[in-house]
């Protein structure tokens, strides 16, 4: 097994440490703080100070963006690294792992006086960042697996990014009407059910990177190469 395939497999296993060790972590954590509501409350207020699971849920954080970096750099080489819709690929993972790990980890979403303070307004602008690009993820994706050699895949990406759209709407309902909103409420569900969608569309990446590299070693027939 050469470098590339041994970086590919690395970053895979990387990818799915992420993936699942962010709702096992979250959710272990979560159950450890008084009152903390899965349905209720957002992932991110339990990393803020006021939360009794802050340190450990923060730096959880910072190692899931370090995943995704490495999952990012592993994707690259899965596929054609030449390629522009590959190379934005590539950030779009970059800058999720930024966002939603590094940022999440450094910058806690605390307030003050009922106002947001300098920490959580990077947070949620990191965050936010993060969001959309792993939301747009899944349309970069149509332009580099081919239809006729995956017409599967890109269906799959076609829902991913439909019904991302869709509960990332509903998670935004809690800025409306001051969260009074019945839907809005449960944002905390909205949210786990989006990095869901998209943790499970992440790993089917990573099982295509390695049964195409690994296995059938005929990425270039399925692949834009341009």
């Amino acid at each position: 097994m050469n470098n590339r395939k041994i970086l590919i497999v690395i970053s895979v296993i990387a990818c799915t440490v992420a993936c699942v060790g962010d709702f096992v972590v979250l959710f272990v954590f979560g159950n450890r703080y008084p009152g903390y509501s899965h349905l209720y409350n957002t992932m991110s207020s339990l990393g803020a100070t006021a939360s009794p699971v802050s340190s450990i849920v923060s730096v959880w954080w910072i190692i899931l963006g370090f995943l995704f970096f490495l999952f990012a750099f592993g994707f690259r080489q899965a596929f054609s690294p030449a390629n522009k819709f590959i190379q934005l690929a590539f950030w779009l993972i970059i800058i999720y792992g930024l966002g939603e790990g590094l940022g999440s980890g450094l910058f806690k979403a605390d307030t003050q006086g009922g106002f947001l303070t300098f920490s959580a307004i990077a947070h949620d602008i990191l965050g936010g960042i993060g969001i959309a690009a792993i939301l747009i993820l899944p349309l970069v994706m149509q332009k580099i697996i081919h239809r006729s050699a995956n017409p599967e895949f890109h269906l799959l990406s076609k829902f991913v990014f439909i019904v991302g759209f869709i509960l990332l709407l509903l998670f935004t309902l809690r800025f409306a009407n001051n969260g009074e909103i019945e839907l809005a409420k449960l944002k905390g569900l909205w949210q786990r059910l989006f990095v869901f969608l998209n943790y499970i569309y992440l790993l089917i990446i990573g099982v295509i990177m390695v049964r195409d590299n690994l296995i059938e070693g005929s990425r270039n027939k399925r692949y834009h190469t341009e």
